[in-house]
């Protein structure tokens, strides 16, 4: 019997996936294991595996295309056998459902089986002639998409998607063909030039751009749905927020002596091959995180969301701390909840499981939000100091930097010391300088004195 395979909730907040790539079409066999399609929410992406053995009977979503949670994606089962009970309410159940699984997915890029008879040129690649249409267009938002940076003129598109549907490929058969739209003085914008060629891909139409471009010299690459939640996410802070940074530092040398001994440590215990390991490989930024956690316990109006359309300040009990994380799709930020609570070791787990489940992509997005208080660590890059963005509703944002070698004066003598920058960027709307200096203060104090804050 045949299975639909559907969109899994990924997090209870959940509502929708985008598709990001389709590994199997219509026709082909599958095994169990085998990675039918990838998605991704707001800041995490999976790959969908297969149940079940059997081959696709029909697809019913392609690469591009935003997604209900449960909705079903596409149906595996035998050749030839009923699937009309399995046909999403959007489908017409009352056509033939063998024309439906024909007209539906990713079929080859060629011709649609049972429909080569809409081509005047027969086999092979047709000729675009104009689409029959009926009211407005139907289109996939990939190939919308696609088609407005293209400038591609849909009625010259014929649709080979379910229902009439134009899909990416059939606005890449319409770049191919020439069909743009253009905007020079001579042509109105919005029409397909009546009297001159159709302008080839990789070359200007437009009257800020003369002359032709070689197709070698650029790239144009698709904005992930990740991208662009971050680029929102961050012109809304820039755009909304009263933003200041204040920078600081301090003397860094006992939690880099510390940090020494735990690595010594660590290395004992590995040479003695007793197989029991107390605690965690306690890096820098874990010292950093316990100690902001700490610290934040006193200054509340760093650890809180300002919400504004509802009139308020929301403080905050214990302290959600957000890590800023650099994965190959983009900035993420997982949550490691009630951080103040923690032991330096039990936080230095946690945050080596959030970071790790970041870059992989395997992150529950309920783990994604419900921050109060940020930490980005730019250190490891040789950053001396930066302005970092606050993460809306929060307040504040603390920026760590690098190591630098100063010199400051014990007893009257100069001395040379390990200083590390810290950058503190607060929304001015909810606290005031003289409150968010404080806290960063008190910050540097308690890293300089890391070993009275661990007895605390």
């Amino acid at each position: 019997m045949a299975e639909a395979v559907i969109m899994p909730r990924q997090g209870q907040s959940v509502e929708s996936c985008l598709i990001t790539t389709i590994n199997k079409k219509k026709g082909d066999n599958v095994n169990v294991g085998d990675i039918l399609f990838s998605y991704e929410t707001d800041k995490s992406s999976f790959d969908e595996e297969s149940k079940t053995s059997g081959t696709i009977l029909a697809l019913f979503a392609e690469e591009g295309d935003d997604v209900n949670c449960l909705d079903t994606v596409m149906l595996i089962g035998r050749d030839g056998e009923d699937i009309s009970g399995l046909l999403p309410e959007n489908i017409n159940k009352s056509e033939n459902p063998a024309v439906v699984e024909q007209s539906v997915g990713h079929d080859d890029p060629g011709l649609p089986h049972d429909n080569t008879d809409i081509f005047t040129g027969g086999h092979g690649n047709p000729p675009l002639q104009e689409s029959p249409t009926d009211g407005e267009t139907k289109i996939s938002p990939r190939a919308k998409n696609y088609a407005e940076q293209a400038r591609v003129d849909l009625s010259k598109v014929i649709p080979t998607g379910p229902n009439g549907r134009i899909i990416e490929r059939d606005v890449t058969e319409a770049v191919n063909n020439g069909y743009r739209l253009y905007a020079t003085s001579d042509v109105d914008v919005g029409t397909t030039a009546p009297d001159r060629p159709q302008t080839p891909v990789g070359v200007a139409d437009t009257p800020f751009q003369k002359g032709a471009l070689d197709a070698d010299s650029y790239t144009d690459v698709k904005l992930s749905n990740i991208r662009k939640i971050i680029a929102k996410s961050m012109q809304a802070s820039l755009s909304e927020m009263a933003q200041l940074t204040l920078n600081s530092s301090f003397d860094a040398t006992k939690i880099l002596n510390f940090r020494k001994s735990l690595k010594d440590l660590l290395a004992s215990y590995s040479r003695n091959d007793t197989g029991v390991v107390p605690y965690e490989n306690i890096t820098l930024n874990d010292i950093i995180l316990y100690a902001t956690a700490k610290t934040l316990k006193n200054h509340k109006d760093a650890n809180a969301h300002y919400l504004g359309d509802l009139g308020v300040i929301r403080y905050f009990n214990s302290v959600n701390l957000g890590v800023a994380v650099d994965t190959d799709r983009g900035l993420v930020v997982p949550t490691i909840f009630n951080a103040d609570k923690l032991s330096l070791n039990e936080l230095a787990k946690q945050s080596k499981k959030i970071i790790s489940e970041a870059q992989n992509g395997s992150i529950d997005p309920d783990k994604l939000k419900g921050g109060t208080f940020t930490v980005t660590n730019l250190g490891s890059l040789g950053v001396e100091s930066f302005t970092p963005v606050i993460n809306p509703p929060q307040t504040c944002i603390l920026g760590v930097n690098n190591i630098t070698r100063r010199i400051k004066q014990v007893n009257n003598q100069d001395i040379f010391y390990d200083c590390m920058g810290l950058s503190l960027t607060f929304d001015h709307r909810a606290l005031d300088g003289a409150p968010a200096a404080r806290f960063l203060k008190e910050l540097c104090v308690n890293l300089e004195n890391f070993d009275l804050l661990l007895a605390m």
